[in-house]
């Protein structure tokens, strides 16, 4: 629902909260924000389409939702043409950047917006209005050491236009995501929120998964690691969840059935997912920075695979494997049974860490509004 001019303007004040549509992580951290606003007179529109959408349509049936194209964003099949399929996609990204700015720019009188709250969505600020941008890459990783610099300065020059930036990590020599989250100078402006997670650990969960496959990201390196692991867990015995990432869709593709110890699903929502991995001996996931703060947080064990080309997630499971939190291992090199085999000598130094920091950075920008 959109607001005319004419329309009595709310007695609260109205936050807008907008995730970026790579995968469904910067959706899902946004949940423990949106949860821990709610509990302010704040009135909270989301913006979003696709399973950006679903996924909170789901999680907040109650709340308002507004009509926000993503970047559309499509990985390569090969990890070697990665890089060159990003830059052909460019003009159209530069032309959606564009495009959100100016429709923030019309519907902020008509949204009655007191701020905004951006979820990597690069060009989602209004200088009239708190803009927030949520970014845990201060640094950005390209596998290249000039492209790091070129590639962290354009980032760093466009979250200036923003308020405040929220890091969703902690401001400590041991954090979580490494380097990404590091920074030669932090601005007065920046604040740590510490992990985000939507999940709440549980003490006493009976094991009933031996193995949870948790899928997420874009297209086509999702249905590809799909069938990969379908085809691999054939000579599985044990009893395994399949979650294919794919909130909004009913039907599982031919041969995508469940079987007798393999239970298919496209998507689960927040409270039975956190029931499933509390109940799994051990995940297979990707190296998504969201999927590691839910993992920490519940000090799960999870074999990371990265996205192939994805260099940020090639960073975070590198870094993650050296600091012995999480096994990782490439694609293009996966195999379940060494995998597993691994992981049963693996160590999983899991930290204990403070999970409830961002809320007193959402006490503190709602009572500022």
């Amino acid at each position: 629902m959109i607001f005319s001019k004419n329309d009595e303007i709310p007695s609260k004040k109205t936050v807008l909260v907008a995730p970026l549509d790579w995968g469904l992580g910067h959706a899902a951290r946004c949940v423990p924000i949106i949860k821990e606003l709610q509990k302010y007179p704040i009135r909270i529109i989301i913006a979003g389409d696709g399973a950006v959408a679903s996924l909170l349509q789901q999680e907040f049936p109650q709340l308002e939702f507004v009509p926000l194209p993503g970047y559309k964003i499509k990985y390569s099949k090969n990890k070697r043409w990665f890089l060159l399929k990003l830059l052909i996609q460019f003009p159209g990204v530069l032309y959606s950047l564009l495009r959100e700015h100016r429709w923030l720019n019309k519907v902020k009188q008509e949204l009655h917006l007191s701020a905004v709250i951006s979820d990597n969505r690069f060009w989602l600020f209004n200088r009239s209005i708190v803009s927030i941008y949520i970014t845990h890459q201060l640094s950005v990783k390209t596998g290249n050491k000039l492209s790091d610099k070129i590639a962290t300065q354009i980032h760093s020059n466009i979250s200036k236009n923003y308020t405040q930036r929220w890091i969703p990590d902690f401001g400590i020599k041991k954090n979580l995501a490494g380097g990404l989250s590091r920074t030669v100078k932090l601005r007065q402006s920046d604040l740590f929120l510490g992990c985000l997670s939507r999940f709440e650990k549980k003490t006493g969960s009976e094991i009933t998964n031996d193995l949870l496959v948790i899928l997420s990201g874009p297209e086509p390196q999702r249905t590809i690691f799909e069938n990969l692991l379908l085809d691999q867990l054939g000579d599985f015995g044990g009893r395994v969840l399949f979650l294919r990432g794919l909130p909004g869709q009913v039907a599982v593709p031919p041969g995508g059935m469940s079987t007798n110890n393999i239970v298919i699903k496209n998507h689960l929502p927040s409270a039975e997912l956190n029931e499933a991995i509390e109940k799994s001996s051990m995940i297979i996931s990707r190296s998504g920075y969201t999927t590691v703060m839910d993992l920490v947080k519940l000090g799960k064990k999870a074999i990371l695979v990265p996205t192939p080309g994805q260099t940020e997630q090639e960073y975070l499971a590198d870094h993650l494997l050296q600091q012995k939190m999480f096994l990782t291992m490439p694609q293009e090199k996966f195999d379940l049974k060494a995998a597993l085999q691994q992981a049963s000598s693996f160590p999983f130094d899991i930290p204990v860490l403070d999970m409830n920091q961002y809320k007193s950075v959402i006490k503190q920008f709602a009572e500022s509004l």
